[in-house]
């Protein structure tokens, strides 16, 4: 059985008309995570819970959405992101308490396709194909199509692959699962990817020259938070021994010298915001004025 099913679900949060009362020993945790790492993550969450007694209460998505959720009903403990870029952006609003961010592990951007690469894609410019189909996370929402943007727009093939984008999913996970049931030939990717379904996709690595800047995953405390001891007990296990075995497990890079090796020359964190060049693409492809 594959292990991602595209599922369409809203999440929905009351909104309260005023911030929650503070819990002196939560039982539960509110976690607000980027399903970036949703699979390992939910081998974590069920091993702290054995350990500690307290329910994780995980909602996964894009990390933009999950930041406006958490906006809009003004609660959650724990913010998990799959870059940097949103941490700033939180950090910005006044949802994330300043200088909590910690790094789990690095994320490498790669092509991903499906077992057999039927399209034979070796390079970037081979997305530029007319035949080939090719998926991407929503850039507004979801970091890995931020990072797509920026891959692209560096190697000067925005609008040469935006036309073959013929899916924008809502997350890293709905993402993957295009190139898991073959609803395109490429999808622009996490190099963890292919550890999530080894099976189903393979990693077609970039050329290292050709990759700006690696991600980082970081994990920080919410403003919201209503017991920080109790949420700073959590997210130091996702640092603990018992969780490095589990990244490792499936593939996470938990040391900088081992993911910039697939890119030296490559930035490491910061903010990249979407250039107003990828709105005129857009509107160039559909037609509109």
């Amino acid at each position: 059985m594959k292990r991602f099913i595209m599922v369409l679900t809203a999440v929905v949060l009351a909104v309260p008309n005023r911030a929650p009362a503070v819990a002196s020993s939560p039982s539960e945790l509110l976690f607000f995570c980027g399903s970036a790492v949703k699979v390992p993550m939910e081998e974590i969450i069920a091993s702290y819970e054995r350990k500690s007694g307290v329910k994780i209460n995980v909602v996964y998505g894009g990390s933009g959405t999950l930041l406006s959720q958490m906006e809009l009903s003004r609660r959650g403990d724990v913010y998990l992101c799959g870059s940097p870029d949103y941490i700033e952006i939180g950090e910005r609003k006044k949802l994330l308490i300043a200088d909590t961010d910690r790094k789990i592990a690095y994320l490498v951007p790669a092509i991903i396709v499906p077992k057999g690469n039927p399209q034979k894609i070796k390079t970037l410019d081979d997305l530029a194909r007319p035949v080939v189909r090719v998926g991407m996370g929503n850039p507004e929402t979801v970091c890995l199509g931020l990072y797509g943007v920026e891959l692209l727009e560096y190697n000067k093939l925005l609008e040469k692959v935006l036309k073959n984008v013929v899916v924008y999913a809502k997350s890293c996970e709905d993402t993957a699962t295009l190139a898991v049931l073959g609803k395109v030939d490429a999808i622009i990717g996490w190099d963890v990817f292919e550890s999530w379904n080894p099976a189903e996709v393979e990693w077609v690595r970039i050329e290292k020259k050709r990759i700006p800047r690696l991600a980082y995953i970081p994990v920080a405390l919410s403003v919201f938070v209503r017991d920080r001891a109790a949420a700073e007990d959590f997210t130091d296990y996702l640092f603990s021994d018992e969780a490095a075995g589990i990244w490792r497990k499936w593939g996470y890079q938990a040391d900088l010298p081992g993911a910039i090796k697939h890119a030296p020359a490559a930035s490491v964190g910061g903010e990249y915001k979407i250039p107003d060049k990828y709105y005129d693409v857009l509107k160039k492809i559909r037609g509109i004025k």
